[in-house]
């Protein structure tokens, strides 16, 4: 970490830290004054205009110095980082929200949080039938490239990790620091994660789990996402506040129904009376979310506008009624299985661009997932014989 980036992220950490700042006090005071450390050092007088009071200020131009140390010092571990509202890596989805967290600590690839995501949450204590849904929901979606968000609690959240990182990518949304791991029986599983996905939070290193941090938790794993689907959930549960967070934040809303019998069936029958949508398959998943995955390609930019050289598209095999990028993501994929990663350096899109795409193309049945998280074209544009 250069001496500069050190400073900023210092600035910023003083912002977060502070007692009675919250995020969206701080997101004014880096659009009054330009940036964090313009913040910290401006006059008396204009911090209390922004709405600061004698002891906040006192705690933003005095900051807990070893707390601040103790997060950068953790920067300094293998695939760790701190995301600042200003930072690129930044997770748009997220950004749109009101008050977004201004901080994020993370392990493993920042880049993931940017990519479409749907989160899978449900109970704690849930029936074998429900663990076997999320499992084979999140398997089912990771493998064809969306990425699979939740909270690395006991029994939903925890099945929808594991299915999930059987064909492809998890993040895992924390209510304690980053070095930390809650529930502690899940401290292999959250190795897993930080290794091929991500381990996200909102809290500083040292930050240990707290009832009132779970909500917030919650807040983060629907804004990150597109859509929340609620496995099994009993009433008042901390599914339901994620999914009323999804709700209140304009994302999509699924339940998977179930027994009236089954108590922690009830949750998701009150989401669907609320207007949630019923699903029964992780298909009708991909249909409801076709529209946000089209307009998160048409918001992304051009192979040029990312400063990367894209490959000239051979002779057309695919329908006419494809647009040029389509078009030219089919033309650099073959028959046999490549990954997305090295479609991504063939055609010049984006990592964002490349996943969503892989959705669409699969929904439609011109191309085909495999193991590993691979794909390839379906000969004449038909489907991948999946029932």
């Amino acid at each position: 970490m250069t001496p500069a980036e050190r400073d900023r992220l210092t600035h910023w950490l003083a912002l977060t830290l502070a007692p009675g700042v919250g995020p969206r006090t701080i997101l004014r005071l880096i659009e009054r004054f330009g940036s964090a450390a313009s913040a910290r050092s401006a006059e008396h007088k204009s911090l209390l205009d922004v709405g600061l009071s004698n002891s906040a200020i006192a705690a933003i131009q005095a900051p807990d110095q070893t707390t601040i140390d103790t997060a950068l010092a953790w920067t300094e571990q293998d695939a760790t980082c701190i995301l600042t509202f200003d930072d690129r890596r930044y997770p748009p989805l997220l950004a749109t929200l009101d008050a977004p967290p201004p901080v994020l600590f993370l392990r493993g690839d920042p880049d993931l949080l940017c990519e479409p995501q749907l989160a899978i949450v449900g109970s704690r204590n849930p029936t074998r039938g429900g663990i076997d849904a999320s499992r084979e929901f999140a398997s089912y979606l990771a493998g064809l490239g969306l990425t699979i968000t939740s909270g690395l609690a006991i029994g939903i959240d925890g099945a929808a990790h594991t299915g999930a990182l059987q064909s492809g990518r998890t993040i895992a949304v924390l209510g304690t620091g980053p070095d930390r791991v809650y529930p502690a029986s899940h401290r292999d599983l959250a190795w897993r994660i930080g290794a091929s996905g991500a381990l996200v939070t909102e809290f500083p290193p040292g930050t240990g789990p707290k009832a009132s941090h779970f909500p917030r938790r919650n807040r983060v794993i629907s804004g990150l996402s597109l859509g929340t689907l609620v496995v099994e959930a009993a009433p008042r549960s901390g599914s339901l506040i994620t999914a009323r967070y999804a709700a209140e934040q304009g994302r999509e809303v699924f339940a998977i129904p179930g027994s009236i019998h089954n108590p922690l069936a009830r949750g998701c029958h009150e989401l669907i009376r609320q207007g949630a949508k019923l699903v029964d398959s992780a298909e009708q998943i991909l249909e409801e979310l076709d529209p946000q995955l089209r307009r998160l390609i048409a918001e992304s930019p051009a192979p040029a506008e990312q400063g990367a050289t894209a490959v000239q598209p051979g002779p057309a095999q695919s329908d006419d009624a494809f647009d040029p990028d389509y078009r030219l993501l089919l033309d650099c994929m073959g028959h046999d299985p490549i990954a997305p990663d090295e479609l991504i350096g063939r055609s010049g899109l984006s990592a964002q661009v490349v996943s969503s795409m892989l959705l669409l193309l699969e929904l439609q049945g011109h191309v085909s997932s495999h193991p590993g998280g691979r794909f390839s074209r379906c000969v004449q544009g038909r489907g991948n014989g999946k029932q």
